[in-house]
C-alpha cells in the first residue's frame, strides 16, 4: 500500500514470446502477492494459443497448421482459441483479491470490473462506443475486439486479453469454426464478427489528429495504463528484469507447447511429410 492507494506494477514490453508472457503471467500470479499490469505490444512470432482445456483437433486444422510451421501453446487459463502475432496487443492483470475488495473473484465480477478499465482507455482514444458482452470486449454493441481467459485461485486471480489491432487472415483460417459461439455473433462469419482495432482507431485516410497507427497503437498502450491510475492504484513502473526473477520462484508452470502431429491420423502424417519433403527438394 502507498498512502492507502494499493500499489500496481506496470510492466510495458514490446514484442515479447507470447510463451515467455504466459509463463510470467502465471510466475507472478502463483509465486507473488503483488498487483501487476503487463501490457505486451505485439508477440516476437506468430502462435495459435489454445485454453486449458482446448481440444486441437477440434479447433485447429492441424495438418494445414503444421504445414505452415506456427507454434502451437496450450496456456495455464481457460478461455478461447485465438492467433497470435505482432499485431497483437496484450493487456494483462493480476490482482491480489483483498487489494480490490468490491471485485468478487468470480468470472463475471471481475470482466465488468475490467470494463471500468478499458472503456476509459478507449474512450481517450476517441473510440467511446467500447464495452463488455458476454464474455468478450466489442466496439458497437456487435464486433469483437478483445478476448479474455482468466484464473482465480482464491486471494488472487489473473484476467488476460488479446487486443486485435490486426490480424493476418491466414492464419486465421488455421482455426475452426468453435463448437459453442457467443450468442450475439448470430452465425456471423469471423471476417464480420471481428473487427481490426486499426480500422476502428485509426481507419485509412484519418490522421487520428495527426497521429499515425503506430502513434495511436502507442497511445492506447499510454491510455490503459492511465485508466489504471484513476481506478485508486498508485503505479509503480517495473523492469523485465525486475519481474523475471518470479520464474525462478515457480518452475513448474502451467503452459506448455503442443505437438499437432499427435492428433494427426497416420494418412495425414504420411501426406504431411511427402508435402515437407516436396518442398525442401531443390528445383530444377
Amino acid at each position: 500500500m502507498s498512502g492507502g492507494r494499493p500499489i500496481l506494477n506496470v510492466l510495458r514490453v514490446a514484442r515479447l514470446p507470447i510463451f515467455t508472457q504466459l509463463n510470467l503471467e502465471e510466475a507472478l500470479l502463483r509465486a507473488t502477492a503483488d498487483n501487476w499490469l503487463i501490457i505486451n505490444d505485439g508477440a516476437f512470432t506468430p502462435a495459435i494459443v489454445l485454453g486449458i482445456s482446448g481440444r486441437p483437433a477440434e479447433l485447429v486444422r492441424c495438418p494445414e497448421a503444421l504445414q505452415s510451421g506456427i507454434q502451437v501453446i496450450r496456456r495455464f487459463t481457460g478461455g478461447g482459441t485465438v492467433v497470435v502475432d505482432h499485431d497483437t496487443v496484450f493487456s494483462t492483470l493480476i490482482m491480489q483479491a483483498e487489494d480490490v475488495p468490491h471485485v468478487q473473484p468470480y468470472p463475471q465480477p471481475i470482466m465488468a470490473w475490467t470494463e471500468q478499465l478499458y472503456r476509459p482507455a478507449f474512450t481517450m482514444t476517441k473510440c467511446p462506443d467500447f464495452s463488455v458482452r458476454e464474455n468478450d470486449y466489442v466496439i458497437g454493441g456487435t464486433h469483437k475486439v478483445g478476448g479474455n481467459a482468466q484464473a482465480i485461485t482464491g486471494k488472487r486471480w489473473l484476467h488476460h486479453t488479446s487486443f486485435l489491432w490486426d490480424y493476418d487472415q491466414e492464419a486465421m483460417a488455421l482455426l475452426r469454426p468453435p463448437p459453442r459461439a457467443p450468442r450475439y455473433r448470430e452465425g456471423r462469419e469471423h471476417g464480420e464478427f471481428v473487427t481490426r482495432l486499426c480500422d476502428v482507431l485509426a481507419p485509412e485516410g484519418s490522421d487520428n489528429d495527426g497521429a499515425g497507427p503506430a502513434a495511436t497503437r502507442r497511445h492506447l498502450v499510454s491510455a490503459i495504463v492511465q485508466a489504471a491510475s484513476a481506478l485508486g492504484f498508485t503505479l509503480q513502473e517495473r523492469t523485465l528484469a525486475e519481474a523475471a526473477p518470479a520464474l525462478q520462484r515457480k518452475p513448474h508452470l502451467g503452459t506448455r507447447l503442443v505437438d499437432l502431429r499427435e492428433f494427426l491420423s497416420d494418412q495425414e502424417l504420411a501426406t504431411l511429410g511427402a508435402l515437407q519433403q516436396q518442398g525442401s527438394q531443390p528445383g530444377p
